[in-house]
């Protein structure tokens, strides 16, 4: 009889403190602000409402509901972290229904932004660029800024301008930095950009050859709202690359009068004779010739210089 003794009287000492504690627990509850908010507003709420309910509306007491007791959307201390409940009462039943918190909500607008721009090997600082932390108004970039900032405001619904810019000038004075911020902002007004490093795109439709991908890749550029290929002239265009990939891609873009960006360290004379050399004859000066018809038909040419960026401590 002795265990049986000693296992009641643990139960009751257990259950005596489970009381006590759930008690601690009620009190501290209705002492809430939120909780006493909540009840004032429903006055029909019974103690044995309350109690019976008692869980959730420490659910609701403890809960960050405007990311006040969060440090950050990763240390979230809600139930379901990035969600904050929002308490109704229905039939004397209290419900949590959760919706995204504010910094829940400023994630979704920022993916929801990332996703109108898509790039070939475009680097973290990149993605981040914006029009207010753009250095180009000195010196020789007034130009460029203009051009874009037309294009920007100009640009609304998915409906843009017929003609990008082709950018040209030395290294670190800010080409790509601009067309990034401009396919940034784009985003934001939900107009569809693909950003393609040009080394990087010359590999990619060359191993899409072997994976049946291939048509499918120019397709999806073709057709882009706007088109950036940064540092063209950076990477060796076989004959086939530059007739087959970038003359299709360019050639459909005339047509349909879609924009296209390019950045080059070449003006539009040094990248004709780098893409004549692609092959070998007068035929490769012709089709060379050709590209750069197309280039000037969907761009506007504008120099940029200044001071190097990357040289910046």
């Amino acid at each position: 009889m002795e265990p049986i003794q000693s296992a009641l009287k643990q139960w009751l000492k257990n259950k005596e403190g489970f009381q006590a504690s759930m008690e601690e627990m009620r009190a501290k509850v209705l002492e809430s602000d939120r909780i006493q908010q909540l009840l004032e507003k429903h006055p029909e709420l019974t103690d044995e409402d309350i109690s019976k309910q008692l869980m959730k509306l420490y659910e609701y007491k403890s809960a960050s509901l405007a990311c006040e007791k969060c440090g950050s959307l990763e240390n979230c201390i809600n139930v379901i972290p990035g969600y904050a409940p929002q308490a109704r009462v229905e039939d004397r039943k209290i419900k949590l229904m959760y919706h995204e918190c504010p910094r829940k909500e400023k994630q979704l607008k920022e993916l929801e932004q990332q996703a109108f721009v898509k790039s070939l090997h475009m680097p973290r600082e990149i993605h981040e660029a914006t029009f207010s932390q753009l250095h180009l108004k000195a010196n020789g970039r007034s130009k460029a800024l203009t051009h874009i900032s037309k294009f920007y405001e100009d640009s609304e619904n998915g409906v843009v301008p017929e003609k990008g810019a082709y950018l040209h000038g030395s290294f670190g004075v800010g080409k790509t930095y601009l067309l990034a911020a401009l396919a940034n902002e784009l985003a934001k007004k939900k107009v569809d950009t693909y950003f393609i490093y040009m080394p990087e795109f010359v590999r990619e439709m060359k191993a899409s050859i072997s994976d049946s991908t291939i048509n499918e890749k120019i397709d999806r550029f073709k057709r882009a709202t706007v088109l950036i290929l940064d540092d063209i002239g950076a990477e060796f265009l076989s004959p086939w690359f530059r007739d087959e990939v970038l003359g299709a891609i360019l050639q459909f873009r005339m047509m349909e009068r879609l924009p296209v960006f390019f950045t080059s360290n070449y003006s539009l004379d040094e990248l004709e004779s780098l893409l004549a050399k692609s092959g070998k004859g007068e035929l490769d000066q012709l089709k060379a010739a050709r590209i750069m018809e197309r280039i000037e038909q969907v761009s506007v040419a504008i120099g940029v210089d200044g001071e190097n960026f990357r040289n910046k401590s």
